[in-house]
């Protein structure tokens, strides 16, 4: 559906003609959105903060921008796509959406779909989906089908359904989903005041680091300045098919049968939209990389405990990537990074688990506890 005749390859939407940001959100850069018939779908999407990080960046040894995607009205990224390509959908006729998902693309999915007046019907590996997910999904009731095995099962699987004819997809294969996650870029230009010199993305199905790319290409169409950042992907280690081909200097993705890692967003092992996600990283002179699941939840804790802010393992994974980046010297000290946080910690409740193993806590009266509180602040 979504696939050139002529080489089997992802479309891409393209633009020659000029526009100007007007109004908030993803919707402020309609000129350069894809047309719905009819009023978008939409719930505010888009107009995430991007904060600066002083004592991440002290512990990172560069400058650090953090874009807060957690809180889009979903809680994650994928809001910015779904409002795109759910307007078409609705546009189309359509009466159902379809999507694979590890969670996020899910609850968003649901969530817009519904608001359409659209069937969401979903397929989602096996005790592979978070469970703040899962309930965002059932809670906007989702036609949810459980698919053994991984999400590159459920992907398999999705891609035959839409073949059918009778749902519409909305996963990344289909272009109009990453244009609207290419406008992670245009805020990140105007807000920042100047170019990033890298941007950090995690990675799992690929599409939005390829859509951020886009995005800074087609920057001047709007008006803002030329910005060409470095783009460094990063995977987790238990599924890294795209860092593993880069490490070995490869031209397509070592297949990952059986991902594992704690982060269940980037949990992918077949990625749909690895070329494009390739062509990015080589077009701005980029690079894939790989970190632990303990790097993972390091970072989890850095970004809770000294920036207050509560961010999913995928999420994460864009900070402990950010800190290995440095230590390999693909980052410099005098870079300025924006690292983008894909999702909120809310999501993964048995990840967040993981990190209060050192907390100290207690259980007191009242008298007592009031005591508890001055032994503490005299600490």
């Amino acid at each position: 559906m979504f696939r050139c005749p002529a080489c089997g390859g992802l479309l891409e939407p393209v633009y020659s003609v000029e526009g100007s940001p007007r109004g908030r959100g993803v919707w402020r850069y309609a000129d350069l959105l894809p047309r719905s018939r009819g009023p978008p779908v939409s719930m505010g999407e888009g107009s995430t903060p991007l904060v600066e990080l002083p004592r991440a960046s002290e512990l990172a040894g560069c400058r650090v921008y953090a874009k807060l995607e957690g809180l889009n009205p979903t809680g994650s990224f994928k809001d910015r796509g779904m409002t795109v390509a759910v307007s078409i959908a609705r546009g189309y006729g359509a009466r159902a959406t379809l999507a694979a998902s590890t969670g996020n693309t899910a609850a968003s999915m649901a969530a817009y779909s519904r608001r359409a007046g659209l069937k969401p019907v979903l397929l989602l590996p096996r005790r592979g989906v978070a469970r703040g997910k899962l309930a965002q999904a059932i809670a906007h009731g989702a036609y949810i089908v459980e698919v053994e095995g991984s999400f590159d099962d459920a992907m398999e699987a999705a891609l035959r359904a839409a073949e059918l004819g009778e749902v519409y997809p909305l996963n990344s294969f289909n272009p109009y989903r990453l244009e609207g996650q290419k406008t992670i870029a245009f805020e990140v230009l105007e807000d920042l005041g100047e170019p990033p010199t890298h941007v950090v993305v995690p990675v799992g199905n690929s599409g939005n680091i390829a859509a951020i790319w886009k995005g800074f290409k087609e920057a001047p169409l709007l008006g803002l300045p030329p910005a060409r950042p470095r783009m460094i992907g990063v995977q987790a280690e238990g599924a890294a098919p795209l860092a593993e081909a880069w490490a070995r200097g490869l031209r397509e993705p070592v297949a990952v049968e059986k991902p594992r890692t704690i982060a269940s967003a980037i949990r992918i092992g077949r990625p749909v939209n690895w070329p494009k996600a390739m062509r990015a990283v080589n077009e701005s002179r980029g690079a894939f990389i790989k970190v632990s699941d303990p790097e993972i939840l390091n970072a989890m804790a850095v970004l809770a405990r000294e920036e207050g802010i509560l961010v999913e393992p995928a999420s994460a994974a864009a900070y402990a990537g950010l800190l290995r980046a440095r230590k390999m010297g693909l980052i410099g000290e005098d870079s300025l990074v924006v690292v983008v946080l894909t999702g909120t910690g809310l999501k993964d409740p048995d990840a967040l688990s993981l990190l209060g193993s050192d907390t100290t806590r207690y259980t007191a009266g009242p008298q007592e506890a009031v005591e508890i509180v001055k032994a503490i602040v005299s600490r």
